[in-house]
């Protein structure tokens, strides 16, 4: 009996052994993706011509952004200052009695604005590099001071949060097949439609940083970004399969920002 035992014990070693090996041959690595976003983005600045003309306006013309009545908050987007043009420039932010303009703030692409009560910020969305088929913003942590004065308390450029998000994402490809991963997590497996692009471009696939954006209506933000596929023809990137992909992230008090777990959006 106990000879048995150590021969059924042998082979079973020896099969998990093959098991193992076999699935060592069929692992594929995961490679890394790259940023479009090459260095820091420079901070917007309201033309000084424009900047002059606000100086000098007796009256603003605005539209709404956001109207929080029980905290007597309040957003808006200056268009025109007397009959001259921002350009695309200037945020009134409203508390109380109190008003505060930001010049240099972008307002075009329709802001996105959210106060927290709780925590007493104002998280304001602007966009920073502009294109076709192109949203990349800023994230704006703004909060009151005395007389209910608004200040900029933490922007975030995108540019540090695609290099870290850089630093987690990596993908396989097999075949059409793409699995994108959150360090070991597997995100997303998706099929690639696009046949009339030569096929995957060997030197670098995949890309993030054209796609880069916030979501604030929950009173705090998350990041939320697609990946974009590059293939041998063509020379924009390719967003037809690739999922919405989204994670909280909060700002500390010496303005460093964290990500937390990565989800595909509409699966949390």
């Amino acid at each position: 009996m106990k000879r048995k035992n150590y021969i059924s014990l042998a082979i079973s070693f020896l099969a998990i052994g093959l098991m193992t090996a076999g699935c060592k041959n069929v692992r594929v690595d995961k490679k890394q993706m790259a940023g479009t976003i090459e260095e820091p983005v420079p901070s917007d600045m309201m033309p000084d011509n424009v900047q002059q003309a606000m100086a000098k306006a007796m009256k603003f013309h605005s539209h709404e952004l956001m109207n929080d009545t029980v905290n007597e908050v309040y957003v808006t987007s200056i268009d025109e200052m007397d009959e001259t043009s921002t350009e695309g420039y200037g945020i009134q932010v409203t508390k109380g009695a109190m008003s505060t303009t930001f010049p240099n703030i972008h307002n075009t692409r329709e802001p996105q604005v959210m106060y927290n009560a709780k925590t007493g910020d104002l998280w304001l969305t602007s966009s920073a590099i502009e294109g076709t088929g192109i949203r990349v913003e800023w994230l704006y942590q703004i909060r009151f001071g005395e007389n209910e004065l608004a200040y900029v308390k933490t922007e975030i450029n995108p540019y540090g949060v695609q290099q870290e998000l850089l630093q987690r994402l990596g993908y396989t490809i097999e075949g059409e097949t793409i699995m994108l991963y959150d360090g070991n997590k597997l995100l997303a497996t998706v099929t690639n439609t696009v046949k009339d692009m030569g096929g995957f471009d060997d030197e670098q696939p995949l890309w993030i940083g054209e796609q880069l954006y916030y979501d604030v209506s929950g009173g705090e933000p998350k990041v939320v970004f697609t990946p974009g596929v590059k293939f041998t023809t063509g020379l924009v990137l390719t967003y037809d399969d690739m999922p919405e992909l989204s994670a909280p992230i909060t700002i500390d008090e010496n303005g460093m920002f964290t990500i937390y777990e990565i989800v595909v959006v509409g699966k949390q």
